[in-house]
């Protein structure tokens, strides 16, 4: 094995060195075992970008290494794919856990560098060198280049068809970092977009989250359109193309609707000042920041989510489309029917309960905020009351959503009149009784303790907190999102006697 890989460029990051990697670089090389950081935590780090996570690459077992440091460190492991060796230490924190994924150097780090999606992930930099501060880069595949030229390159032509979920990947990558695709590698996406089919149904969702997260979204599902992956994921959308709307829609078909929807829909939760006509006279609430940034669903928060919603809230207008004698086009219960197809298309991608219980509410309600009262008035009280209590907990997400569909059909005609019709009538039920504190989803996670006492029969003890702890810290970062999949990860557990004390 070469213990000497090549390097021409040493970096001297701007942010601080976690404790964690000295923790992890001390037991590391007391076991005389190579390690590398590679990927993502490279690329941030040479972008002046404090790393989300830490990919390692070990010269050991990376399963047994991971082990060896939730055992020390009180953390918690996660096998993530036994027959590639890669695992990940969930690190208990007093904010947000942080994860470390292991995995193993097969042959040599430039060899397996290669393995990896994108030249700009394609970058490690020596573990003992990081933690003293002097990162040599290793980087064979011009990742670095890559990063000035704010470029998305994909290593080799097999990399899609080695796993197909880099497809998705591209896009949000590119999103994240607000790079665009190399034209060679958009070609090569374009080419092998099917591939999408192969990739299990959890990761398409996650990649899909991930990406609607990042700024831009509606400009990462147009990308997604032209490289034919939009139409592979959410084939539903193809009907809504072409498919014309009434006057009061000025300017897209059904399809583009739902697209722009979703550009709205990050406008209005836009955290800074907007100049903008809706921006500027949208009425928000106190604790809308933190009500939409928490979680919701698939470790997506609300507002997250509300974009999705956005994408899907109208997806049964072409079946429901309807031209009366006098030339007037209706969408008779278009809203319904959208909850329905909208609750198959989340079924098919994994989603949870949870978040399409959400999303469904939110498409049979996104026409009600509006439809309270006649035009020019103001909801009555008994109204918004109704409203508040049908609709629950996704009640203000749907006040919003409303308001995004209102903008996506009016486009750049919106009036200043129209706009603060709208506005009022959302300030009005938002400075009700009735609206409810902004708060997250009931916190309960996937599985309690009788959950694990009845289905393993066991008794209440230390045993059942141990493991609720490892699943609830494996549920905040992605991991787990269903309840199966948190009951398999506790028969494991206990299988595996992997319960640290």
């Amino acid at each position: 094995m070469n213990t000497q890989p090549k390097s021409d460029y040493v970096h001297h990051p701007a942010h601080a060195i976690p404790e964690i990697l000295l923790e992890i670089e001390g037991l590391i090389s007391a076991q005389n075992i190579g390690a590398y950081l590679v990927g993502g935590a490279v690329r941030d780090s040479l972008l002046g970008r404090l790393p989300a996570d830490y990919d390692i690459a070990v010269t050991a077992d990376a399963s047994e290494t991971a082990r060896m440091l939730a055992d020390t460190v009180g953390g918690h492991f996660v096998s993530l794919h036994l027959e590639r060796d890669t695992a990940r230490v969930v690190i208990p924190s007093d904010t947000n856990p942080i994860g470390i994924d292991f995995t193993h150097v097969h042959e040599d780090i430039e060899t397996d560098l290669g393995r990896r999606d994108f030249t700009v992930n394609a970058i490690a930099a020596p573990l003992g060198d990081v933690v003293g501060g002097e990162w040599r880069i290793i980087d064979p595949h011009g990742g670095r280049e890559d990063l000035d030229r704010h470029t998305i390159r994909a290593v080799a032509e097999r990399v899609f068809n080695d796993d197909p979920a880099r497809l998705m990947r591209g896009v949000r990558i590119g999103a994240a970092l607000k790079f665009t695709l190399d034209s060679g590698t958009r070609e090569m996406m374009q080419r092998q977009s099917e591939l999408i089919g192969r990739t299990a149904p959890k990761r398409v969702r996650e990649e899909l989250l991930k990406m609607l997260a990042e700024d831009g979204p509606r400009d990462s599902i147009r990308l997604m359109d032209d490289l034919g992956l939009l139409s592979l994921i959410f084939p539903e959308l193809d009907d809504a193309r072409g498919v014309t709307q009434p006057k009061e829609h000025h300017h897209w078909d059904v399809f583009n609707h739902l697209v722009e929807t979703v550009g709205f829909v990050e406008s209005i939760l836009a955290e800074e000042d907007s100049n903008d006509l809706a921006s500027r006279m949208l009425p928000r609430f106190d604790g809308m920041n933190e009500h939409f940034a928490a979680e919701a669903t698939d470790g997506a928060s609300r507002g997250t989510l509300l974009r999705l919603t956005g994408l899907l809230h109208d997806i049964a207008k072409p079946a429901t489309k309807t031209v009366d004698a006098s030339g007037r086009t209706r969408f008779f219960g278009h809203n319904d029917e959208g909850a329905r197809m909208a609750g198959e298309i989340l079924g098919r991608l994994r989603f949870g309960r949870r978040g399409i219980r959400l999303v469904k509410t939110m498409i049979i309600n996104h026409l009600r905020p509006m439809q309270m009262a006649a035009k020019g008035e103001l909801p009555t009280k008994q109204a918004v009351y109704r409203y508040f209590r049908d609709v629950g907990d996704a009640a203000l997400d749907t006040l919003y959503l409303n308001v995004a569909d209102f903008l996506a059909a009016r486009g750049p005609d919106l009036t200043e009149e129209r706009m603060a019709g709208v506005s009022a009538v959302i300030s009005h039920i938002l400075n009700t009784e009735f609206r409810p504190e902004p708060a997250a989803l009931p916190g309960k996670g996937l599985i309690d303790g009788n959950d694990v006492m009845s289905e393993f029969g066991l008794d209440s003890g230390p045993v059942i907190g141990r493991v609720l702890s490892a699943v609830a810290a494996a549920e905040a970062v992605g991991q787990l999102n269903t309840r199966e999949e948190a009951m398999t990860m506790a028969k494991d557990i206990l299988e595996s006697g992997g319960v640290s004390a």
